[in-house]
């Protein structure tokens, strides 16, 4: 009975709502109107909700499960380099940009994978909240992007972006230095 697979507890439910979400902000990109960024920006705040709510549930409930450790950082990469890619057709953010946070993702997960081929684990520093958070808020007011209210959110979303990149290229360096103990250990 599905209801009684672990796999099928409310974190993992929120973690593949996260994924199903993220056509839908693909779709609402295509659509050059001022309307369907805001629309794109609210699923990306309810897919960033989502994504606090199933890790604290997890945490909380002590229902972490291997499904969850694998998919919850999958879904968080898939959203994020799908919106961001969407975002440079619209001009709102740089390639370059783009290109950093792609490699610098690539780059710690292929550090935590061999840190975990050799039986060490490791977790998010603060640095890398810090990074995620810019990141999430960043994306979400480039999605809205225009001026509201006199904020330009726009500006305010780049500059947030580059926040993330220089707190990204922090926790990358203290991803480096704990990962090198392990990697040149005979």
């Amino acid at each position: 009975m599905p209801g009684k697979n672990p796999v099928y507890n409310l974190p993992n439910q929120l973690t593949i709502l996260r994924i199903l979400i993220i056509p839908v902000i693909f779709f609402l990109l295509f659509f050059k109107k001022e309307i369907y960024g805001t629309y794109a920006a609210v699923f990306f705040a309810i897919a960033m909700l989502t994504d606090f709510i199933d890790g604290y549930i997890a945490r909380k409930k002590k229902i972490v499960t291997t499904f969850g450790i694998f998919l919850d950082p999958i879904a968080d990469k898939l959203l994020v380099v799908t919106v961001l890619v969407m975002l440079i057709p619209l001009h709102r953010i740089p390639v370059w940009i783009v290109v950093i946070i792609i490699v610098r993702e690539i780059f710690v997960m292929g550090l935590r994978a061999i840190a975990s081929e050799k039986g060490v684990i490791i977790p998010a520093g603060k640095e890398g909240k810090w990074k995620t958070t810019f990141q999430m808020l960043g994306i979400f007011f480039l999605l809205i992007y225009y001026t509201h209210f006199n904020i330009n959110f726009g500006k305010i979303g780049f500059i947030l972006i580059l926040l993330s990149i220089l707190f990204s290229l922090i926790s990358s360096y203290k991803y480096i230095k704990k990962v090198s103990n392990v990697i040149f250990i005979p």
